[in-house]
């Protein structure tokens, strides 16, 4: 079966597929990328196909920016569900800008200085922790563009993300569960925390090494995609009992427990560390 040229590994926008969008959706040959534009499924993802994707949908001259330009860069704004959709943003001046197959994109750098002054604090948190991880940031870097947009009403904000952010969160979840612990007035926690056994190594995502009553507080964000199956979590389970026998309390995170309105993550958390917590929850 021959295919017309736009799936030779560019994107389109609907219209060019015609009546035949839906069936070609249905028969998982094409994927949504953003707005009205699709690509084959096999085309690899990269910042040049997206790139090409938000040509098609912005207008001439434009500079993409904001979420679309962190889109392009690989930047998780939201992370929530595997459907949501990417904002088109865009500007007509910016200063600090890069070209990505022949697009106008805000740099990476004033990318995260615009998520970190508007995106909620949750995300921005996340989305400026994988910024740093990516090693295309330095959070000084971050500081030092943010003095350019005095005034802005999320300078407050910002300046709190870039304290809070750490490369070494390795999933949005990680970044959300720390952001509520430091709310809750935890302190900073350790992260990505190796601990000796007698014949092999474990690490906790979060961890509150000072011991209590000689045991140490360890949190894990157990994400839905990779902890939801009978096999993950008797390993999980198994793997906790190993901890506990080396002297660590792991509290298990699932995303309902960050997003519902109930604080018993921090009211757990405190009744470890003998410390009550700072309340109510901010987010």
């Amino acid at each position: 079966m021959s295919f017309p040229p736009f799936f030779a590994g560019l994107p389109f926008r609907g219209r060019q597929a015609g009546k035949k969008l839906q069936w070609l959706l249905s028969c998982d040959e094409i994927r949504h990328l953003l707005a009205d534009v699709y690509v084959a499924v096999d085309t690899p993802d990269t910042p040049e196909l997206r790139s090409a994707a938000a040509a098609l949908v912005l207008p001439e001259g434009a500079i993409a920016s904001g979420q679309l330009a962190a889109w392009i860069h690989g930047i998780p704004t939201t992370a929530l569900r595997t459907d949501d959709k990417v904002s088109i943003h865009w500007t007509s001046e910016a200063a600090d800008t890069v070209r990505v197959a022949g697009l106008t994109v805000v740099s990476p750098t004033a990318t995260g200085v615009e998520l970190a002054l508007t995106l909620p604090r949750p995300f921005a948190l996340s989305a400026v922790d994988a910024l740093l991880r990516s090693g295309r940031v330095e959070r000084a870097d971050l500081e030092v563009l943010l003095d350019d947009y005095a005034g802005h009403r999320g300078i407050p904000q910002a300046r709190q993300i870039f304290k809070y952010a750490d490369s070494r969160a390795e999933s949005p979840g990680e970044s959300w569960l720390r952001l509520r612990l430091l709310d809750a007035g935890f302190g900073r926690p350790e992260l990505q925390m190796r601990i000796k056994g007698p014949d092999r190594d474990y690490r906790v995502d979060v961890a509150y090494p000072d011991p209590v009553d000689n045991r140490r507080l360890g949190l894990e964000y157990d994400s839905d995609r990779w902890h939801s199956r009978d096999r993950q979590q008797t390993r999980d389970e198994k793997r906790r009992t190993d901890l506990a026998g080396l002297g660590w309390h792991i509290i298990p995170v699932h995303r309902p427990d960050l997003w519902g309105s109930y604080p018993a993550l921090e009211l757990a958390v405190g009744a470890f560390l003998c410390r009550w917590p700072r309340l109510p929850r901010r987010w």
